[in-house]
C-alpha cells in the first residue's frame, strides 16, 4: 500500500484560510478529480466540514480525535494506526488535508502530488516542510494564467527517492 499525499499549496506552503482554499483552479481541481476517483481518501473533519459531504466514487474516512463524530456515507477514524488497518489491502491511498494531517502522514508517504501556485497569500493553514532532496520529480505541467486561473501554477508529481 502507498501513502500519497495530494495537495495544492502557495509558494510558502501555503493551503488555506479559515477553513477554505485559497484559490479556485478549475484545471487543479479537475486533476485532483481524476487522481483520486476509485481511491481511498484521508481528511481531517475540517477538511471534511469544509467541503460539506463525502466524495463521489471515493471511499472516504475522516480523522478526528473526536470519539462520537460520525458523518453519514464516510468511515470515521481516530488515529493514522487505525486508518492503516482499513486501507492496508488498497494499492493506493490519498491525504487530502490538513495540514495536521498532512504533517502526520508526510513520513509515511511514498508520492506527492503537488499543484505548485504561483502566488504568496495569507493563510492560517500550511503545507508541512519537507526536504526537496529527499524526493524526485517525475512528472511537471505547468499551467499559465488564462480566464479561468488567476494564479499560474505546475501540477508536480514526486517520488521518495
Amino acid at each position: 500500500m502507498k501513502i500519497s499525499l495530494i495537495a495544492s499549496i502557495g509558494k510558502g506552503g501555503e493551503l488555506g484560510i479559515k477553513n477554505q482554499l485559497l484559490w479556485r483552479l478549475p484545471d487543479d481541481l479537475k486533476n485532483f478529480k481524476k487522481v483520486t476517483t476509485g481511491h481511498t481518501i484521508v481528511m481531517g473533519k475540517k477538511t471534511y466540514e469544509s467541503i460539506g459531504k463525502p466524495l463521489p466514487d471515493r471511499k472516504n474516512i475522516i480523522l478526528t480525535r473526536d470519539l462520537n463524530y460520525e458523518a453519514e456515507g464516510c468511515i470515521v477514524a481516530h488515529s493514522p494506526e487505525e486508518i492503516l488497518k482499513f486501507v492496508n489491502s488498497e494499492d493506493e491511498v490519498f491525504i487530502i488535508g490538513g495540514g495536521e494531517i498532512y504533517k502526520l502522514f508526510l513520513p509515511l508517504a511514498k508520492k506527492l502530488y503537488l499543484t505548485e501556485v504561483n502566488a504568496e497569500l495569507p493563510a492560517d493553514t500550511y503545507f508541512p516542510k519537507f526536504d526537496k532532496s529527499s524526493w524526485k520529480l517525475m512528472n511537471s505541467t505547468k499551467h499559465r494564467v488564462d480566464e479561468k486561473h488567476k494564479f499560474s501554477f505546475s501540477i508536480n508529481i514526486y517520488e521518495k527517492k
